[in-house]
């Protein structure tokens, strides 16, 4: 299995195809609610796009070497926003789902913190690998390969600050 490459043009192409996706569902939220650290450049995206609050959940779990390594999924303690009360119809993004188990969590969290505010949530990502335990709302690409997707920005996970500081002065 080879990696995927994805561009900042390819990825950002992506973010806009799948809010017009959304958009074109029909499908009425007043909250997005991004898993970071890979859902925050959609989230942000797609909260601009629909003018809709954009609230922030941290999650953990791929650690190691190139963090490709699943461990348990961590969660901050509370939501990250500056609107109150969180909307009941939630858009809830990430920037894939691999095995599903992040995304899976993410739901139960919204709704062990936030019941019965809650309505509905609905799930959107880029990438929907086969392998996956959940199958998303509204995604992009389904990968039946389940590559490793290398993200753009991902290159910042491998740069030490004075390699860069060195790149900069030149």
């Amino acid at each position: 299995m080879s990696d995927l490459l994805i561009t900042w043009k390819e990825y950002h192409q992506k973010i806009e195809l799948l809010a017009v996706k959304i958009y074109q569902s029909n499908w009425q939220f007043n909250q997005i609610v991004c898993i970071a650290k890979g859902g925050l450049r959609i989230g942000d995206i797609l909260s601009r796009l629909y003018d809709v609050p954009l609230a922030i959940l941290s999650a953990k779990s791929y650690h190691g070497t190139g963090n490709r390594e699943r461990g348990e999924v961590l969660f901050s303690e509370h939501l990250s926003m500056v609107n109150s009360p969180l909307g009941n119809r939630i858009l809830l993004v990430d920037d894939l789902v691999d095995s599903g188990i992040s995304l899976e969590q993410s739901i139960t969290w919204l709704h062990d913190h936030y019941q019965p505010e809650i309505e509905e949530i609905k799930t959107a990502v880029i990438w929907y690998k086969s392998c996956s335990l959940i199958k998303p709302d509204y995604y992009l690409d389904y990968l039946t390969d389940n590559p490793w997707i290398r993200q753009p920005f991902e290159l910042y996970e491998e740069i030490k600050l004075p390699d860069l500081v060195v790149k900069l002065s030149k």
